[in-house]
């Protein structure tokens, strides 16, 4: 099967010097014209190797509170690690079509190779392809969406993996106890042990208008959270008090995104960021995003800890597939 993908798109446009009219955003949403310029406040920086642990609670709760996305250093996992992750996955992406295409997304199944421009939905299409596969627990694994070349493709995100469970399991035990919770309660919440790790690589390729395209639109993720690591290719978009701001690249960091589950548990006081990707005209943009995802059938709602006769539960409580379902399909929740 063939796939359309951006990347072809991209190199047919490069020469024209112009893009197809299907991915120029409305004027509101262009980022030449959205883009703010003046001075913001940098997106919160958090060193894990800070001794005062307290400290390091209280600025990830006041982060997640305020902005719902952090930069974390000192995280644990070895710069090597990292290089490699982003090595194997830029290979991929700079492999021949018909290689990429053996790992081509299937009707139905969420993982594999694949571009949104695919999708008959209605609506302007986002410049940039993407692989998707679960990385943990193992029991979600399904090789077959994981690319066999490059040859070592499979150990290197096998190595990544082994430090980012820990990470999310630290990361979480913070964040319950950033509201007053026993440290457990939010990864339960999520799903304990059966937490799923979807990892997605976005491959945003160059364009000739950058001014007026979008690698992903507007959106909050479906996630409990999210942990990306960018490469150096400026391109994450927060939107904070009204603006849309670009993100800092700090080397090494890893970025956290609070997503829609936690904002749920918590019941909104925990808040998902608002976030977009936008694209250059000559270079390749591509990030690792890890989305760690409640089981399907799990039920999500807001704690009964938050919840009370001056504060009632702003959210529904439903199956995670569910919600999932309402948030694709635009179905109100």
């Amino acid at each position: 099967m063939e796939v359309d993908t951006v990347q072809c798109i991209a190199s047919m446009s490069k020469e024209a010097n112009t893009i197809p009219a299907d991915f120029i955003r409305s004027v509101d949403e262009q980022p030449g014209v959205t883009t703010f310029h003046g001075p913001v406040p940098d997106i919160p920086e958090i060193d894990l190797a800070n001794t005062d642990r307290n400290q390091i609670i209280d600025e990830i709760a006041k982060a997640s509170q305020k902005w719902g996305i952090f930069q974390i250093i000192n995280h644990g996992i070895p710069p090597v690690a990292i290089q490699e992750l982003q090595r194997v996955g830029k290979e991929f992406f700079e492999l021949p079509q018909e290689e990429k295409e053996k790992v081509a997304m299937v009707p139905g199944r969420l993982e594999g190779y694949g571009s949104r421009i695919t999708n008959k939905q209605q609506g302007t299409k986002n410049w940039a392809d993407f692989l998707f596969h679960n990385i943990w627990p193992q029991s979600k694994i399904n090789h077959g969406f994981w690319p066999k070349n490059p040859p070592d493709y499979r150990h290197v995100n096998e190595e990544y993996t082994r430090y980012m469970v820990p990470l999310v399991d630290q990361l979480l035990e913070y964040l319950s106890l950033g509201v007053g919770l026993d440290a457990n309660v939010l990864k339960a919440a999520s799903g304990g042990d059966e937490l799923r790790f979807l990892l997605k690589i976005n491959y945003y390729p160059p364009c000739p208008c950058p001014d007026l395209a979008l690698g992903v639109p507007a959106h909050t993720d479906m996630s409990a959270i999210t942990l990306l690591v960018p490469n150096q290719v400026h391109g994450l978009q927060v939107f904070k008090d009204d603006h849309w701001i670009n993100a800092r690249y700090i080397p090494n960091a890893i970025i956290v995104h609070i997503g829609d589950q936690i904002e749920i548990l918590s019941n909104g006081k925990y808040k998902g960021v608002l976030h977009r990707s936008i694209v250059t005209k000559d270079e390749t943009r591509i990030s690792w995003p890890v989305f760690c995802e409640p089981p399907e059938d799990m039920v999500v709602g807001p704690l009964p800890q938050f919840v009370s006769d001056e504060n009632p539960a702003k959210f529904k409580a439903k199956k995670y597939k569910d919600y999932q379902y309402c948030k694709l399909n635009k179905v109100p929740q």
